[in-house]
């Protein structure tokens, strides 16, 4: 009988009823369909760290969590074990579903009685970034479990200055415990491979690894009518959360000196369609402001920024580090234009495809930003679909992921 795989489903538990899924999260979901839907006979389990301990899931319960993250109700009110561990309500109501179809709990100091009752030799398997820690690695391998861990980047530590307070020093701790527990890591790039490696080595210890670019499933574009955008006039869109690594602050310098040089008539709209993050004050404040030609959006379904990207002259991708670039990928998949900061990984991931720019060079995007707000685009789309790369897809991810007994 194939070995059991345990999908941990904390970080998608975590953003259970919080509006449209991010980067990461939909990775973890991807993962679950993926799972679920196999047809190798492997059972699946899922593992969820709540506030009070673990929660083991059958495959219906993962398809239950499956269903929550699409969208399906929360229960109305939670139960009071739930409330009284949670001051928030909305985690109260997701630990609440979770515990409704459950097969068993365990307090953490009984995870591994809990993993015990799971045919050995089967595989964990954790991509969201949550629930890394020594004891959770201790139990696997003393259940006989193996794990793996996607890794997406390690930029808390080779960046710090563009992430929260704190969050440098919580990375850190999550990254030791990979080091030191993981059977393999999963890196979504070569490139990300080589900067996570290297942290990896300073906490002592580089487990086996493997590069899986991740999937870029085709969204269908939804009509969208965004308040204060006019149609008839171009427009370019960034998409992401509004932190200092994406930088904003370049795009909003673009449009400002656009605005000095082209008169109302000629300038493009800037869609910024993302939420507001961290550390990034003097940003907000600019955004408050209402710069002209400006829209800002937050909380669109995927379908409803295809549909944007769809329309725009291009998609902006000015940022300062990746891990791999989801937005650029998703604008190559539906032929759009893309501009994009000059990074070793989204050339990789990327290929020819974009237009690549200095990340700090605010004269060459703006002059860009010109150019194809003027052109028709016919000639750079026929261009783009000639030398578009491969799209990255998830079945290529987990024809390497699942491979030699995984």
């Amino acid at each position: 009988m194939p070995l059991a795989r345990i999908l941990d489903l904390t970080r998608l538990v975590s953003r259970l009823g919080r509006g449209p899924l991010t980067g990461v999260d939909r990775v973890e979901l991807a993962y679950l369909d993926h799972l679920r839907a196999a047809r190798d006979g492997a059972p699946l389990f899922a593992l969820v760290r709540l506030r009070t301990g673990f929660a083991l899931l059958d495959a219906a319960g993962a398809e239950h969590i499956a269903a929550l993250a699409r969208g399906a109700a929360l229960p109305e009110r939670a139960m009071l074990r739930a409330r009284l561990a949670n001051r928030d309500p909305l985690r109260a109501r997701a630990e609440t579903a979770v515990r409704a179809v459950a097969i068993a709990f365990a307090l953490p100091p009984l995870l591994p009685r809990l993993l015990g009752c799971l045919p050995r030799g089967g595989c964990y398997y954790n991509t969201g970034h949550a629930n890394l820690t020594p004891p959770l690695f201790a139990a696997m391998t003393r259940a006989g479990l193996r794990s793996s861990v996607l890794l997406h980047d390690v930029i808390p530590l080779d960046h710090p200055e563009y992430t929260r307070p704190g969050i440098p020093e919580v990375f850190g701790r999550k990254l030791a415990a990979i080091a030191a527990g993981a059977d393999r890591v999963i890196h979504t790039s070569h490139s990300t491979r080589q900067a996570n490696e290297a942290q990896l080595a300073r906490c002592g210890r580089v487990p086996s690894g493997i590069v899986a670019p991740l999937g870029v499933p085709p969204v269908p574009p939804e009509p969208y009518h965004l308040a204060g955008l006019d149609p008839a006039r171009p427009w370019f869109l960034c998409v992401g959360t509004i932190e200092p690594r994406k930088n904003h602050a370049l795009l909003l310098d673009v449009w400002e000196m656009l605005d000095r040089e082209l008169p109302a008539s000629a300038m493009p709209q800037l869609v910024i369609a993302g939420g507001r993050g961290w550390r990034n004050e003097a940003v907000f404040r600019r955004l408050d402001t209402r710069p002209p030609h400006v829209l800002e959006i937050a909380g669109l379904p995927d379908g409803a920024v295809a549909g944007l990207m769809t329309g725009a002259r291009a998609l902006l991708f000015p940022t300062l580090a990746e891990g791999f670039g989801l937005p650029p990928v998703e604008a190559m998949a539906l032929d759009t234009p893309a501009v994009v900061s000059d990074l070793p990984v989204l050339r990789e991931v990327l290929g020819d495809y974009p237009v690549y720019l200095d990340k700090s060079d605010v004269y060459s995007w703006k002059e860009t930003v010109k150019r194809l707000s003027a052109s028709d685009l016919k000639g750079w789309r026929r261009g783009g679909a000639e030398k578009k790369t491969r799209i990255p897809d998830w079945a290529a991810h987990f024809n390497s992921v699942l491979r030699d007994g995984w």
